[in-house]
């Protein structure tokens, strides 16, 4: 980082000071030489702190490290003197391990950083016990550098404290407000007061809420209503570097867990990543003497400076980190690597911005040691720039501004790029005039003049605030080019005007799409062809953002890693209904994925369909087991029993659509005679019945979140008169005994989703190869006809009802699959290549044709032309009806030579 110390004779008194001590390395002895000549702060140090000085010299830094620590825990000693006494010594330690080369930027900022925490949290409890009162209920939350360990070595200490007044001791007549901040003033009385000579650390408590009238320390729920409803966006940036650093670190720690989702937004907060943009521009422009290099530059904020590589690696944060936790690094350095190793920003530039950071850090200690100022201003006296130079292993001033030159170049050039978006500039906007616009929009303004007309006059609820307007007319050319190329303008049009109609307010969706206008296509793609993902949009807007990521239309992982994805984001859930609504909009923001990826026919329906169907499985197993959970914290649990769920139909042969619903039925396992051992003992019939239920309620109940599934429970024995739940043996009895032919072929479908899936399989097979009845074939084909008169096609589109669709062929397969006894599988697919390798070409045409209908007309009537080319396209052929209708010809000459009549 810097070339290594010269040599440098000792003056004499040094030379005396020194001959006391043992023999040391020659880094350490250039380090020392150095700075008693060029830091008169550590030159006062080494005079006053022999015992330190002998300690590093015959033991080493660490070592001496340690030793001041001793001093600050040594309750023998007055808490202010033992402090401060430390506090000397870890500045002398620290420097000369710094300026020696033996330790490296992360160690020095993280002894720094350790000491300010074991100084803080000994100054709490020393407050605290001056009122006969323990280590508890008051807290320091660090922001800042000390927040993200990387503490300066002049610095003070960005604090906000908190307390629990419930805990927090008050004197006779003082309430739990005055209390808390008589010993808010005894801790920072304790840290920075000056009087007798030194201090501990300089802190400063204006980073919370509101700082100007509020007490110095805030109740725990205040702060937390504060941060999740009033706070601003420089607040939610703060807290990227937030920590509990001392006092009743618990409390803290759980502050921070509540106020997570306010800090790290799953929702791309584009209009937050203005503020931070606009903040940049705003500090550049305070600091405008600072910003060239040479005396007065300003190392922290100047152009190219520490806090443009700091906000550098905190808006790219800020973007991501709400989806990637592992991209909530609150060290910078840390920061960068992550960023760097997820490929959100080039690992080269992520290298670059690391180097130039840690000689800036460097350069700002080197500079604070000289007379232990909180500063990052190069020095204006000539004197002090060669000082400083020379503590940075530099001959004079104008090699150490070279180097800076070369530092800071780089960060300035990265952060240019990131904020000149901020910088705005005049951006073509369309004509208001209506003559003009039709002239510009040429044949697609007869249908688009009116309409925009009618937009920007309109009083939407997202367009009320003047940053959403401006965000939307900066869209409207993209927007209007993009409607323009819809096969119907007018359709795609009102289309959008229905969305706009349902948005909510706020500017964050048209923020978004104006800061990414690749999406702007896609979005008008997405509103002409697929109703289902424009209302699921309108609902939510934050949706969007599922298409920002790199992996937005690749494969969805397949189904274990979902599942264990879920599971680590609703493993920090406080409670049931935040699983509830963390599960509601994971499952949503993939769903829309999978729905893009067909719409732009990235993705092959069959496999969408599955996916699907691994989406449900990871929402239900996550669901099944916090339910469970939760349930037996009263009623315990049933010893050798417990829930089992089959998925039937689509969504047990794992070919769920966008429309889809889940057919379950429920099962446990063990006695129905066993009781359970809770507080609250249930039988095990009543017990596996309310746990039912209230899973199928954690699937189906919308929650703020939106909703989930529904869910069908018909199928279960009996059907609706039935238990919900009903023990495995009694599901085996009633299917060998009393099911009839229907319930044997929707049990062909049957997949454990849930639960005891060998003992649950067994079941299924058992019964699946039992012989068939005399009346399967004349069964079967009343089960078609009470079907056919109760649900008849919509129309030719009905690939499912109408006549040698999808239903027929299943009936086909399930037919032969209990008469034979053969491929008995819940993959329909799978059954078709095995009993009827023929009709294999017809079930993928029909059922991706399915899929996709389910999503570009899901009210079964007949699709847009611009839905017939994307269902040609997915299917692969030319004219998608001539091929449906031939597939529907081979399914019933099928059917008429499995059941030998007509269909």
């Amino acid at each position: 980082m810097f070339p290594t110390l010269p040599p440098l004779a000792p003056p004499p008194e040094l030379a005396r000071l020194l001959g006391a001590l043992p023999p040391m390395s020659d880094p350490l002895a250039a380090a020392v030489a150095h700075a008693w000549v060029h830091a008169p702060f550590l030159r006062g140090l080494i005079r006053s702190r022999q015992a330190a000085m002998q300690c590093l010299v015959a033991d080493g830094a660490d070592a001496a490290l340690a030793r001041a620590t001793a001093i600050a825990r040594d309750e023998a000693q007055p808490v202010v003197e033992r402090l401060r006494a430390a506090k000397a010594e870890v500045s002398l330690v620290t420097a000369l391990a710094d300026l020696s080369g033996e330790w490296g930027l992360e160690r020095v900022t993280g002894a720094l950083s350790d000491f300010a925490d074991l100084a803080l949290d000994t100054a709490i409890a020393a407050a605290l016990a001056e009122r006969d009162a323990p280590n508890a209920g008051f807290v320091a939350l660090a922001l800042g550098k000390l927040g993200s360990h990387e503490l300066n070595y002049s610095s003070d200490v960005d604090l906000i404290l908190l307390y629990d007044p419930a805990v927090i001791p008050c004197r006779p007549r003082e309430d739990h407000a005055d209390a808390a901040v008589r010993i808010a003033r005894r801790v920072v009385a304790i840290m920075q007061d000056r009087a007798g000579g030194g201090y501990v650390f300089r802190v400063d408590l204006r980073l919370r809420p509101a700082s100007e009238i509020t007490p110095l320390a805030l109740p725990v729920a205040a702060a937390e209503h504060y941060y999740q409803s009033e706070a601003l966006t420089w607040e939610r940036t703060a807290f990227i570097r937030a920590r509990a650093c001392a006092g009743d670190v618990a409390l803290g720690r759980s502050f921070l867990s509540a106020i997570a989702p306010f800090v790290w937004r799953r929702s791309l907060d584009y209009t937050a990543i203005r503020d931070i943009q606009a903040v940049s521009l705003r500090i550049r422009d305070h600091f405008d003497a600072g910003q060239a290099l040479g005396p007065g530059f300003d190392l922290k904020r100047g152009r190219g400076g520490i806090r443009e590589v700091e906000f550098f690696a905190q808006l790219h944060q800020l973007v991501w980190g709400g989806r990637e936790p592992s991209l909530r690094a609150p060290a910078t350095l840390d920061a960068l690597t992550a960023l760097a190793g997820s490929g959100r920003i080039p690992v080269a530039e992520a290298t670059e911005l690391a180097e130039s950071y840690r000689t800036l850090r460097g350069v700002e200690h080197r500079l604070q040691m000289l007379n232990d100022e909180q500063t990052h201003s190069i020095p204006p006296l000539a004197p002090d720039r060669t000082a400083l130079a020379k503590l940075c292993g530099y001959s004079d001033w104008r090699s150490l501004e070279k180097q800076l030159r070369t530092t800071t170049a780089p960060v300035a050039a990265a952060f240019d790029r990131l904020i000149a978006e901020a910088r705005g500039g005049t951006q073509a906007q369309l004509p208001v005039d209506p003559k003009a616009l039709q002239k510009q929009l040429g044949k697609a303004g007869v249908a688009l003049v009116p309409m925009i007309a009618r937009w920007r006059a309109a009083t939407y609820r997202a367009l009320r605030s003047e940053p959403a307007r401006a965000s939307f007319e900066a869209l409207l050319p993209s927007l209007a080019a993009s409607l323009s190329a819809a096969p119907d303008v007018a359709h795609a049009a009102a289309r959008f005007e229905s969305f706009l109609a349902q948005l909510p307010a706020g500017v964050q969706f048209f923020a978004l799409l104006e800061a990414n206008p690749r999406l702007v296509p896609l979005l008008g793609r997405l509103l002409g062809l697929a109703p289902v993902l424009a209302d699921a949009l309108a609902r939510q807007p934050a949706l969007f953002d599922v298409l920002l990521g790199d992996d937005a239309f690749l494969p969805l992982p397949d189904a274990a890693a979902l599942h264990a994805e879920l599971v680590s984001l609703t493993g920090g859930a406080r409670d049931m209904q935040e699983v509830l609504d963390r599960v509601r909009r994971w499952t949503g923001e993939r769903r829309f994925q999978l729905g893009a990826q067909l719409i732009e026919a990235q993705a092959d329906p069959l496999q969408v369909a599955r996916d699907l169907s691994n989406l449900a499985d990871a929402a239900l197993g996550v669901l099944v087991e916090a339910t469970t959970r939760e349930f037996e914290l009263l009623h315990g649990r049933v010893a050798g029993g417990a829930l089992i769920v089959l998925g039937f139909g689509r969504y047990g042969g794992q070919a769920l659509t966008h429309a889809s619903d889940l057919d379950l039925v429920m099962l446990f396992s063990g006695s129905h005679e066993t009781v359970s051992d809770g507080t609250k003992p249930l039988a095990a019939t009543v017990y596996f019945n309310r746990l039912a239920a209230r899973v199928t309620a954690a699937l189906s109940v919308p929650t703020a979140a939106g909703a989930l599934y529904e869910v069908d429970t018909r199928l279960r024995p009996f059907g609706a008169k039935g238990l919900l739940a009903v023990s495995l043996d009694s599901f085996a009895r009633y299917q060998s005994d009393e099911a009839e032919a229907w319930e044997h072929m929707a049990l062909t479908r049957a997949r454990v989703v849930a639960g005891d899936a060998a003992a649950a399989q067994a079941v299924i097979d058992a019964v699946l190869h039992q012989p068939p009845g005399p009346k399967l074939c004349a069964d079967v084909l009343a089960m078609r006809a009470d079907i056919a008169a109760a649900k008849p096609p919509k129309g030719k589109w009905d690939v499912k009802l109408s006549p040698g669709g999808l239903v027929d062929l299943e009936f086909i397969i399930h037919f032969l699959q209990l008469r034979d006894r053969a491929a008995l599988t819940p993959d329909l697919g799978t059954a078709v290549r095995e009993l009827r390798p023929d009709l294999t070409a017809d079930h993928d045409l029909l059922t991706r044709t399915l899929v996709t209908l389910r999503l570009v007309a899901p009210d079964g009537g007949a699709p847009a032309t611009a839905a017939q080319a994307l269902l040609g396209a997915v299917n692969h052929v030319d004219d998608i009806e001539a091929a449906l209708g031939l597939a529907k010809t081979r399914v019933i000459a099928a059917w008429s030579e499995v059941f030998g009549t007509r269909r």
